[in-house]
């Protein structure tokens, strides 16, 4: 099924391999991420994830057959929704956050698809949006989270610059907040002073924005512990580029501080 371009959610395809099953869902923003996504959901299966929560594959227009509806339905896909307009990972979240509200999710829970994150704790997540909380951020950093193999100049640039300008800005402690491993309530996403669903968010911009914004408006959050593993060797696997993505991200920081984003 083709849905339309709205004010705020680009224009895609939905392929529903099964009906709603849980009260939760993962979002898994990818594009052309080959066996990294595959990798990825066989863990998912082998820990039960879909027990918890519908697995949804927000894809950017993936051309290297890693969305294959057999080899996703295999690995327990509920659903995969394809991106047929402009923007990245801001558009693809849109476009799966309209759809798991309009779905009737009391939850959602975002993770990039390229097999760095510990998908297995999905239900530690879930637990937290079950005693109330609006936004739980993923952490490597905190007691009981794990960094494995992470080059040492992130390390740098989440613990000197990301980190505390979003704390900052969010009047709240955060300590891995490059981290799209993290989960928003239902009440929080429809809130009149969030509107997550504005075409502003094209790129980087609508993660870092509800990194602050719950807290800006008195909504509970918190950390929990996650483990994110690079690679030993090789290709780090990443859309941002060292110069141009990162600097990129910093105007997004800045702007996000002085609440460019938020609702008029």
């Amino acid at each position: 099924m083709i849905y339309e371009k709205q004010n705020g959610v680009p224009k895609f395809e939905c392929f529903e391999y099964a009906e709603k099953k849980k009260e939760y869902v993962v979002l898994i923003p990818i594009i052309n991420e080959g066996d990294r996504i595959a990798k990825e959901l066989t863990r998912a299966k082998k820990h039960n994830v879909s027990h918890y929560a519908d697995i949804v594959i927000c894809d950017g227009g993936s051309m290297d057959g890693c969305t294959e509806e057999s080899k996703l339905r295999f690995l327990d896909v509920n659903t995969l929704l394809v991106k047929q307009d402009s923007g990245k990972q801001g558009a693809q979240l849109r476009m799966g956050i309209w759809w798991a509200l309009e779905r009737g999710y009391k939850g959602v829970i975002t993770i990039d698809g390229n097999n760095k994150d510990s998908i297995e704790d999905v239900p530690h997540f879930i637990n937290k949006l079950e005693e109330g909380y609006d936004l739980i951020q993923g952490s490597r950093f905190i007691k009981g989270g794990r960094a494995i193999n992470t080059p040492f100049i992130r390390t740098v640039s989440v613990k000197l610059i990301h980190a505390p300008i979003i704390s900052l800005t969010a009047h709240q402690r955060f300590t891995d907040t490059t981290n799209a491993y993290r989960a928003y309530s239902r009440r929080y996403l429809m809130d009149k002073r969030v509107q997550p669903l504005r075409d502003i968010f094209m790129t980087y911009e609508l993660l870092a924005y509800l990194s602050v914004r719950a807290t800006q408006i008195g909504m509970k959050a918190c950390e929990i512990p996650v483990t994110r593993a690079y690679p030993k060797a090789g290709k780090i696997p990443t859309k941002i580029s060292f110069f141009k993505g990162n600097a990129e991200l910093i105007g997004i920081l800045l702007k996000n501080a002085t609440g460019t984003y938020n609702p008029r």
